[in-house]
């Protein structure tokens, strides 16, 4: 079970936000004229890797002065339950204001990011899901059009959300129980008027079979020079046809994902005190200048970044 991370100290600065910003693709800025080391927000914020292709992050916090932040790094899906506060969210020309006992399910990308705006108040206390990956839960795939969605959650769950939030996921056993929560607030969340698609995707079982076996053959050796030709004869599929069954299977494009998986594999890599240069050939790039800006655009933070930061 992947570790948990307390990304913040309980004084949270705009220097601090800009940080946490730079790690995962998020733009932040402070409501008036920030000042360095004045806090923004009192409190907490737990970031969480969890099976299934599923990422959970935490926050209990005091807001001391209103803050926006805009999201570029887009996923299938994701989720946002509001405990306790109130946000406002916009994509494009939606608006959204959530309250205490709603969520949202949200698909952005970087031309219509999603923007959130948290206003100064007593106490913010969120849960964010992010799915990266749609096949683990088979999940219907995203439209083409970036949309809010709001709903309500049930009361009870409500209340049950707000006790064990109380109880940051620094055990084993924490993220087991927030895995089933994760699954059970999909599930209430996904909007009704996502199209139903055939069982699995209108896919057969042959060519599931492909893509799964396509996939971790992905997952496990990233790094190969992979074409589409080559992968496409490979799955005995026309290219056409592999393009547009993967990412209907997994919710991303073939070579998103290709790209995806090397960058993981690099970062682990980092965190194991490799060389940026070793890592970028250990993981398929010829020239690392070109390793660092896709590294960068993908986490938010350079590999020089990240070294520097690991602890």
């Amino acid at each position: 079970m992947p570790p948990q991370e307390r990304l913040i100290t309980p004084e949270i600065t705009h220097r601090s936000l800009v940080q946490l910003g730079q790690r995962f693709g998020i733009h932040y800025r402070v409501d008036g004229t920030p000042l360095q080391h004045q806090p923004v927000a009192l409190g907490h914020v737990h970031d969480v890797g969890l099976p299934q292709g599923l990422h959970l992050t935490l926050s209990n916090l005091q807001v001391e002065r209103g803050y926006t932040s805009t999201s570029y790094q887009s996923v299938p899906w994701f989720f946002s339950i509001i405990l306790e506060g109130t946000i406002q969210l916009q994509i494009g020309q939606q608006h959204l204001q959530l309250g205490a006992g709603e969520g949202v399910c949200a698909h952005f990308d970087a031309h219509q990011p999603l923007t959130v705006h948290q206003p100064a108040q007593p106490r913010l206390s969120t849960v964010n899901i992010a799915v990266r990956t749609t096949a683990p839960l088979g999940l219907p795939a995203p439209g083409s059009q970036p949309a809010l969605h709001r709903w309500r959650l049930p009361s009870a769950l409500h209340q049950h959300l707000c006790t064990i939030s109380e109880q940051p996921p620094t055990t084993w056993r924490q993220p087991l129980v927030w895995q089933g929560l994760a699954i059970q607030l999909i599930g209430l969340g996904l909007p009704e008027t996502t199209p139903a698609l055939p069982k699995h995707h209108g896919l057969s079982t042959r060519d599931r079979r492909r893509l799964a076996a396509l996939h971790a053959r992905i997952t496990q050796h990233p790094a190969e020079p992979y074409s589409l030709a080559a992968l496409a004869k490979e799955a005995a599929m026309s290219a056409s046809s592999l393009r547009q069954k993967f990412r209907a299977y997994y919710g991303c494009t073939l070579f998103d994902y290709i790209r995806q998986a090397r960058l993981e594999q690099a970062h682990a890599s980092l965190r194991q005190g490799h060389s940026v240069q070793h890592t970028a050939h250990r993981c398929g790039y010829r020239h690392a200048s070109n390793f660092s800006s896709a590294f960068k655009r993908h986490f938010g933070i350079s590999p020089h970044e990240l070294q520097r930061d690991k602890p």
